[in-house]
């Protein structure tokens, strides 16, 4: 891998490599984007075949990052870190709290946060060593506790916008929703649905989560390979990505696609072929920004009515995505795409201009 070939292409700023070798820390942080404000973007810790494929991982988790902040409206840019470890034989608080003197040594460029891999315990050591995590135990001050009820909300919102623009209501009363994994996220947004009237099919892999959905919901349970089949309105990914593919477009019957699983689609022809099929395809890094969102109001003290009232916001940038897909006849994928790219893009130009206007102030001295 050709690494600044590869930064050049995709326009990444800084990409930094963390050792320590007393405690076998080895971690690479990856920032893509800082124009609309500092990295936001959690730590992933995972076994790779290689240091190629774990620098892949960082670099394209870190765009992925700029896309969702930017389209959920933040002041933030886009980064991640992954460390090369088993999470589950290779930590030591000695690690994290390396990481964390690494993290302040950026300055504030980049901020961290939970991720697969990772847990709260872990960002509150990191948290020793700096201010610049989100995430941190609930007993911490100014944390915002366990993210899933909110993204389970902002799940909810979306799902309403989608409904409005294809029902032309937002109602979910009496609609057939079709939830796939009965996570924490996907139980607050069942129990959102089930409040509102709305019909709810489950599946897991997981027994005892579908027991619970259905006598907590009186939701109906399918076999996870029978999901896709079902006769619904709106068809909810909550679990693995890459669901939407060759083999599972053919059997969906819904007519919106909205969850809150991340790289539903396979392949982005998929949301080529869903959206000539007819059907609504919700993009995930907006729909599911719920979590980023709510960590996100730390770094101003959290407030909890805040960022709900944020969270809620997702229903306009999906009425906006959908906007910008009719407004040039491409699929929704690529106009959630487009909006984020083109907040980014009018805060450079305004940057420059402001640069333009205060060189020209000083020529004329």
């Amino acid at each position: 891998m050709e690494i600044f070939t590869y930064m050049e292409k995709y326009d990444y700023e800084q990409l930094v490599f963390c050792q320590d070798e007393n405690s076998g820390l080895k971690a690479i942080i990856a920032i893509h984007d800082t124009t609309l404000g500092p990295a936001l973007g959690g730590t992933r810790m995972w076994t790779y075949d290689s240091e190629e494929a774990a620098i892949e991982d960082a670099l394209r988790l870190a765009k992925g990052m700029t896309y969702k902040n930017a389209a959920a409206g933040l002041n933030l840019g886009g980064g991640k870190t992954v460390i090369i470890g088993d999470p589950r034989k290779d930590k030591n608080p000695e690690m994290f709290r390396a990481f964390g003197r690494y993290i302040q040594s950026l300055n504030g460029r980049y901020i961290t946060a939970e991720d697969v891999g990772t847990t709260e315990e872990d960002m509150d050591l990191i948290h020793m060593e700096t201010d610049f995590v989100t995430g941190i135990s609930a007993e911490s001050q100014g944390s915002s506790g366990n993210p899933s009820p909110v993204t389970g909300y902002g799940i909810y919102k979306g799902m309403k916008a989608a409904a409005k623009e294809v029902f032309g209501n937002e109602s979910l009363e009496g609609k057939t929703i079709a939830v796939q994994g009965v996570g924490n996220v996907a139980y607050a947004l069942c129990e959102h649905l089930h409040e509102e009237g709305a019909n709810i099919i489950v599946t897991d892999i997981n027994k005892e989560a579908v027991n619970r959905a259905v006598e907590a919901f009186h939701a109906e349970a399918v076999d996870p390979d029978d999901i896709y089949d079902v006769d619904c309105d709106i068809y909810a990914p909550c679990a693995l990505g890459a669901t939407i593919n060759d083999e599972t477009i053919p059997k969906l019957k819904a007519k919106i696609i909205a969850g809150s699983a991340n790289n539903q689609l396979k392949e982005s022809k998929h949301g080529d072929i869903i959206h000539e099929k007819g059907i609504l395809y919700v993009p995930d890094y907006v729909i599911n920004a719920g979590g980023v969102i709510n960590v996100a109001d730390e770094l101003n003290g959290y407030n909890q009515a805040r960022a709900m009232k944020k969270v809620e916001t997702i229903y306009d940038n999906l009425t906006k995505v959908f906007e910008i897909a009719r407004r040039d006849h491409i699929p929704t994928h690529a106009a959630a795409d487009r909006m984020a790219e083109e907040r980014i893009t009018s805060m450079k130009k305004s940057r420059n201009q402001f640069l333009l206007n205060n060189h020209h102030i000083l020529s004329r001295r």
